[in-house]
């Protein structure tokens, strides 16, 4: 099957927008969008990403990595998944050249694993009970590890020196309710007030060796390596917020925990937490009391002593935030009137700067023909700081997009 080249990112581009012949287009006025446009509220440029056949490219989870950074000057990657023949395989685009490179032909069904190992420049995926891992500059495949007959565990992250894997298994009784209950407004109660035991195991990849490290009677989730130290980790108590201390760091090495964020007050939240890129802090999202005042908070890893808070307004909460490669800005994906904030005009992709103790905020892209609920933007950095890759559904479809956070002269 033939690959085509699609419209993408130019990073290094100085062309001005006369010269390119960019369109000043209101966002989802037009189904489908130029390849790229200007957006007529807020003066950036936007570029739609597409993959195979012009197939939309899988939208990120928000702590997810997509991202391969260049070895020299040759562009960063970014890696997704689409259906060729019927089954999935793995692609990188270069966000320089533009080109779209497939990276597995195997014939088995995969899934990828929304992870890469950074340092051995990997794409980790599992097909059946393995889990593999292809390398996006070779092609080389290795096999990580096979879980044993009747043993399945949830693989939910890699360590920063690529050596370990990490994730965790539910009680058969947590599962039951989830079989019975598939709906999460069904479920999510359920599971949190039984307290079942729940486990974080992890695999050596160069020994294969399972290793059971955490457990504990309650719903575990969210778990996340630390992007500079392959002893740390993140993970969180499920459960209804305001319920809930939700925030831990685990030291494997001397397995301790640490809880990154008390509560305070009734109806307090923390949540939807990520690790700095320096890995020494850990950030989240802090209502007091929720759905009234919001904040984005940062934790010190080693201490859990508040590091940094920025109050945000209503129309400024975002469903998912992150920070740039150099820790100077954030950004955030905004929400719809019917998120936790109530917002009346938060449909925004959102770069923010923080003054003080407060956020000022800039408006790069006008959302309000995107679909919050059916697809959350998933905000991410581009690996130079220079561009916000989000999700969206305003053509008409999940598309994966980026917009230019500098506008031209």
């Amino acid at each position: 099957m033939k690959l085509k080249h699609i419209a993408g990112l130019v990073l290094a581009s100085c062309l001005t927008h006369v010269a390119i012949g960019q369109e000043v287009v209101e966002t989802g006025s037009r189904k489908p969008m130029p390849a790229e446009w200007i957006d007529k509220d807020t003066g950036h440029r936007v570029v739609r990403l597409s993959g195979l056949d012009g197939q939309p490219i899988s939208n990120w989870y928000f702590h997810n990595n997509p991202f391969i950074e260049q070895l020299r000057d040759e562009g960063d990657k970014m890696v997704f998944q689409n259906q060729v023949d019927g089954v999935n395989q793995i692609f990188t685009i270069n966000l320089k050249d533009r080109k779209v490179e497939q990276v597995t032909t195997d014939p088995a069904q995969k899934r990828m694993l929304s992870m890469l190992a950074k340092t051995t420049r990997e794409v980790l995926y599992q097909s059946a009970d393995t889990i593999y891992a292809t390398s996006v500059d070779t092609k080389k495949t290795r096999k990580l590890y096979t879980f044993p007959a009747g043993t399945r565990g949830g693989i939910a992250t890699i360590n920063a020196d690529g050596t370990m894997l990490a994730g965790s298994i539910a009680s058969p009784e947590q599962m039951e309710i989830l079989r019975q209950y598939p709906k999460k407004s069904d479920y999510f109660n359920r599971i949190y007030d039984a307290h079942l035991e729940n486990k974080i195991f992890t695999i050596d990849i160069r020994t294969g060796e399972f290793k059971i490290v955490h457990a504990e009677n309650n719903w575990l989730g969210h778990i996340q390596f630390s992007p500079t130290d392959p002893d740390v980790l993140m993970f969180c108590h499920e459960g209804p917020w305001h319920k809930v201390d939700r925030i831990w760091r685990y030291n494997i090495k001397d397995k301790t925990t640490t809880l990154m964020h008390k509560r305070s007050m009734d109806m307090e939240i923390a949540g939807h937490e990520y690790f700095s890129p320096d890995g020494k802090s850990i950030w989240f999202d802090l209502q007091k009391p929720r759905g009234e005042t919001f904040y984005m908070a940062g934790a010190d890893v080693k201490t859990g002593n508040q590091v940094g808070i920025y109050q945000l307004t209503a129309d400024e909460w975002s469903i998912h935030y992150t920070l740039s490669p150099d820790q100077k800005m954030f950004a955030g994906d905004g929400g719809d009137p019917t998120q936790v904030a109530r917002a009346q005009n938060g449909t925004w992709i959102y770069a923010f700067y923080p003054e003080g103790k407060r956020f000022r905020s800039e408006k790069l892209v006008n959302m309000k023909a995107h679909d919050y609920r059916g697809l959350e933007p998933n905000v991410h950095f581009s690996p130079d700081g220079k561009w916000i890759v989000f999700g969206g559904t305003f053509e008409g479809r999940k598309e994966t997009y980026a917009v230019e956070i500098a506008k031209k002269k």
